[in-house]
């Protein structure tokens, strides 16, 4: 399908006020929104704008979402919080919790806030960065509907779960590593089927043990009615490491559950017991550690950097000329978008209009009306 840019101005103030359209203060609204288009600024086409209508508007529409977000800190101690988020807006609750952590961590060395009750919360690696911009280690995850089948199952049990750690670093870009626990996300199936890309070998399995392929609609189709699941890093089977997968899936699990007495496994769906749409519930925590209580902000960024440009240095496979690492792919992404903008592919620029006409904001004139 073909894509236009849509400038970020433009994208921005659009997306804030369809939020606001759609009941979300102006305030909470321009939180969504940079935590939204952080997405595309980095190159993760699949959580950015292309996720705007389906998972947020059409949630708060669908009443399984609240547009405005109490946030309620139900136990507090110096160094910890539990939040419950009361299905308002995912990006809202992680900025005010990674917020919270970081301010924690400022002053004691260490914060964790953990939080149940939310909704998607958007990339992961948005809230690591926030740590990382005040010199701080951040640390991340969350639970999510059921579609990833643990090692030799064949059953979606749990989320896709991403493991993100972001470090300070002297580079231009910090070390941000911000991936899911399986092998692709169901962002990214539903991205394939927007742009008419297949289902990749060995991400998915069927409920008879075999490999899904294909159509990522049908496959997507499948794993919604519990037939398919995606599969952890590492794959099908122990072969090739996909014990390990699932055991870091199952860490995200645990600490997005356990600490807040929190929702998981099954009741993420997203469906009542009579089958109607439900909130998610889903549960996320967020880690804090402060790198002037060791040995000062600049000596960790220089080594985190020394470290960075070692594993740079070191020899390449042949027919490579770069070793990349965490960050440094998305650093680059922007820094070619930074003076154009999003590119926006057409079933998105059809739900963008959708969205303008509805809530009347008339004022929007899109580069694929010209």
């Amino acid at each position: 399908m073909p894509k236009m840019i849509l400038d970020w101005k433009t994208a921005n103030d659009f997306i804030t006020d369809a939020f606001v359209g759609a009941g979300v203060p102006r305030e909470d609204a321009l939180i969504c929104t940079d935590v939204l288009l952080e997405s595309d600024r980095r190159g993760i086409e699949s959580h950015g704008c292309n996720r705007f209508k389906p998972i947020y508007i059409d949630r708060i529409i669908a009443g399984i979402q609240n547009p405005v977000t109490n946030y309620e800190i139900v136990k507090e101690t110096p160094t910890t919080a539990v939040v419950d988020g009361h299905d308002g807006m995912g990006q809202v609750i992680g900025y005010k919790s990674m917020s919270l952590a970081i301010e924690k961590a400022k002053k004691y060395g260490l914060g964790m806030v953990v939080v149940r009750n939310s909704c998607h919360y958007g990339i992961a690696g948005y809230y690591a960065t926030m740590a990382c911009k005040k010199g701080c280690i951040g640390i991340t995850g969350t639970n999510a509907r059921p579609s990833v089948a643990p090692t030799f199952g064949v059953e979606g049990m749990f989320g896709t779960n991403p493991l993100t750690v972001g470090i300070p670093s002297d580079e231009e870009f910090d070390f941000v590593i911000d991936c899911a626990t399986s092998i692709t996300q169901n962002g990214k199936v539903e991205y394939y089927e927007r742009i008419g890309e297949p289902v990749h070998p060995g991400t998915i399995i069927d409920i008879d043990g075999n490999p899904v392929s294909g159509d990522a609609g049908v496959a997507l189709k499948k794993i919604r009615q519990g037939t398919a699941a995606l599969t952890t890093l590492g794959g099908i089977g122990e072969a090739l490491g996909g014990y390990k997968g699932y055991g870091y899936a199952m860490i995200v699990e645990l600490l997005s559950a356990v600490l807040q007495d929190g929702a998981y496994g099954k009741d993420l769906n997203g469906v009542d017991k009579d089958g109607k749409k439900s909130p998610y519930h889903l549960g996320h925590f967020f880690i804090a550690i402060d790198t002037d209580h060791f040995l000062g902000e600049e000596l960790c960024r220089k080594k985190t950097g020394d470290i960075i440009r070692a594993i740079r240095a070191s020899k390449k496979a042949p027919g490579c000329d770069h070793i990349y690492s965490a960050g440094e792919k998305e650093y680059l992404v922007w820094q070619q978008r930074k003076d154009s903008g999003v590119p926006i592919n057409e079933a998105v620029q059809k739900e963008m209009s959708k969205v303008r006409d509805e809530y009347g904001l008339t004022k929007y004139v899109f580069p694929w009306e010209k």
